[in-house]
């Protein structure tokens, strides 16, 4: 057996937690392979609206195992938070939900060094969302990490030295005036209800799994744009946002990836700082976040807007090996007369270009290909016969222009609002 990926091609926000929950009924086993609490995945079916930031989001289809990666950090408090919510609501977790030993947990003075770290670098700031992710990823990668194996044995002794190391971190930038009594007592429960958990080593499950006919479904967090190496740096997240991150953070061999479903907008969003080619800064890019709901899952902040990027989709598809796309939020442009497409970029110096450069800082503007728009409701569609003209046409650019299939149309936040082509 072979496992496939599901992740964002754009930055981030793209639905994937939705698509996940549409997709898992075919799977035995769901992982999250990197990332934290920084990204939120939101779901709405039977009247019900969930919010998950660790938990894959194949834990609503009852039988199915859900594995945490080594990929993931993890902070214990929240988690719990996120954990006892899904039960509250008849969702129970424990048997059904595995938590690799090798993921890194993020500890309260983690989401101190990050606010530290943003004060110091003042206009220069990334937009973190200040839950500690890229501090506990620095430790990771400077071999100074917690992992949840750790709380398994001599835990206290571990961390009071770890503490003690990102507290000298935090006197030397001068950031001193905190308390965190309160959150490292929350935290510390956090630790303690982990342990109910079954905790794994998760690259000999997920391979045992696959040996024995088991199909696997990984989902990604963030988007591709937002990948350490391959996106806008250093406006990005701190893990590899990418088809190859499902490698690494699952222990999965390059043979074993299947189908790479890469998940877009039908328009383009972005939040936090950093470039953004085809941000709408007029009433367009206003009515497209008031009809769409853009803001943040995880920190309500306002999305920024702007229509679709084919040179930076093209990018993404590239670098992750696509082979079905899935295009959400179609409904959101259904009253514009027009919508547009940037198709190639025009640089400062007047020479355009439809590749996705080394920097996109500075001096680029976006070409555009304006088509009809459709001016119907997809929203109550339940068939693809339905669409209208000028929607198909749409596809069909998009198909041309990005080389690869788009297989799965949403035109709406429900579960059921999902049409396969």
């Amino acid at each position: 057996m072979k496992v496939d990926v599901l992740l964002g091609l754009q930055w981030g926000d793209e639905g994937k937690g939705k698509v996940v929950d549409v997709l898992t009924p075919r799977y035995d086993v769901v992982a999250r392979f990197q990332g934290g609490p920084n990204a939120g995945h939101t779901l709405e079916f039977e009247g019900q609206k969930y919010v998950l930031r660790s938990i894959p989001s194949g834990i609503f289809q009852g039988d199915k195992v859900n594995i945490i990666g080594n990929g993931v950090v993890l902070a214990p408090d929240l988690f719990m938070d996120e954990a006892k919510e899904l039960e509250k609501s008849g969702h129970a977790l424990v048997n059904r939900l595995h938590i690799s030993k090798k993921a890194h947990l993020i500890m309260p003075t983690h989401r101190l060094l990050d606010a530290a770290y943003e004060a110091a670098k003042g206009k220069n700031k990334v937009g973190t969302t200040g839950k500690g992710i890229g501090p506990t990823y620095t430790d990771k990668i400077s071999r100074n990490g917690l992992r949840v194996g750790d709380i398994l044995e001599n835990f206290e002794e571990k961390y009071a030295a770890h503490k003690a190391r990102h507290e000298k971190i935090l006197a030397s930038l001068n950031y001193t005036d905190y308390d965190i009594t309160e959150v490292e007592k929350k935290w510390m429960e956090g630790i303690e209800y982990l342990k109910q958990f079954e905790l794994v080593v998760s690259e000999h499950e997920v391979n045992r799994l696959l040996r024995d006919g088991k199909s696997v479904l990984c989902e990604g967090a963030q988007g591709t744009m937002l990948d350490v190496d391959f996106g806008s740096y250093p406006f990005v997240t701190s893990s590899n946002t990418v088809c190859a991150g499902a490698c690494t953070g699952l222990g999965i061999g390059p043979n074993k990836i299947g189908d790479v479903y890469g998940i877009m907008k039908a328009y383009c969003t972005r939040i936090g700082a950093g470039p953004f080619p085809t941000e709408l800064f007029d009433e367009t890019g206003d009515k497209i976040r008031a009809i769409g709901h853009e803001y943040g899952a995880v920190t309500g902040r306002e999305r920024r807007c702007g229509w679709i990027d084919l040179v930076a989709l093209k990018y993404a598809i590239m670098v992750n090996g696509v082979t079905k796309l899935i295009m959400m939020k179609s409904d959101v442009l259904d009253g514009f007369e027009s919508v547009k497409a940037c198709v190639a970029y025009k640089l400062s110096d007047g020479t355009q270009i439809d590749y996705f450069p080394y920097d996109i800082t500075e001096g680029i503007e976006p070409v555009y290909v304006e088509m009809p728009g459709w001016n119907q409701d997809l929203s109550k569609i339940s068939s693809e016969s339905e669409f209208p003209q000028a929607f198909k046409n749409y596809i069909d650019f998009l198909e041309k222009e990005l080389e690869t299939p788009i297989v799965i149309i949403s035109v709406g936040p429900d579960r059921e609002q999902t049409i396969e082509r």
